[in-house]
């Protein structure tokens, strides 16, 4: 509690980096609550508000491996959706598709959303995520509900510029 009246009290001196970083810790006090807990701790709504904007408000930009593939998502008959502001966390995935759910009596019932995160060498160290790419994923899937597949930049590679062997790829990844 001393913590969130600190922050409080100074908020008006926050740069936006300061303000994304404790929203990702206002998203974590909420997997707390999910699990349970009753040390959670609330930021006040107005402190709240600005640093789930300032964290959504964040620029993007669409890598060239991130569009081949969306490209190779499209070329399946896939519609995925770019850029995606997912609406509890305020994280954006690369993409968002639906994909057919196997009911496990051999046909399908409804759709299930996956978000796609095309990983290039910022997100890993050494070829293991990095703290924030976990965190990104755990946060998704825990409080917006929606599986995060992550497609690592060298696994991408390894197919080259042969389309099939991309599908096949993407196919394996989305359980299709």
């Amino acid at each position: 509690l001393e913590f969130v009246n600190l922050c409080t009290k100074r908020m008006d001196e926050f740069k936006k980096g300061t303000l994304c970083q404790l929203h990702q810790w206002n998203l974590w006090q909420r997997e707390l609550e999910l699990d349970g807990s009753n040390t959670t701790v609330r930021m006040p709504s107005s402190l709240e508000e600005r640093c789930r904007d300032a964290f959504a408000s964040q620029e993007t930009r669409s890598s060239a491996f991130q569009k081949d593939v969306v490209a190779a998502l499209e070329s399946m008959g896939l519609d995925p959706k770019e850029e995606v502001l997912m609406t509890k966390t305020r994280y954006r995935l690369d993409a968002v598709v639906e994909v057919p759910k196997d009911d496990g009596s051999g046909g399908s019932s409804a759709n299930k959303v996956i978000g796609i995160e095309a990983d290039g060498p910022s997100h890993f160290m050494d070829r293991q995520p990095t703290g924030s790419t976990l965190l990104k994923r755990r946060q998704v899937t825990r409080l917006d509900g929606i599986h995060v597949a992550s497609i690592p930049y060298w696994e991408w590679q390894e197919h080259g510029k042969d389309v099939d062997k991309k599908q096949q790829y993407l196919r394996a990844l989305l359980g299709l």
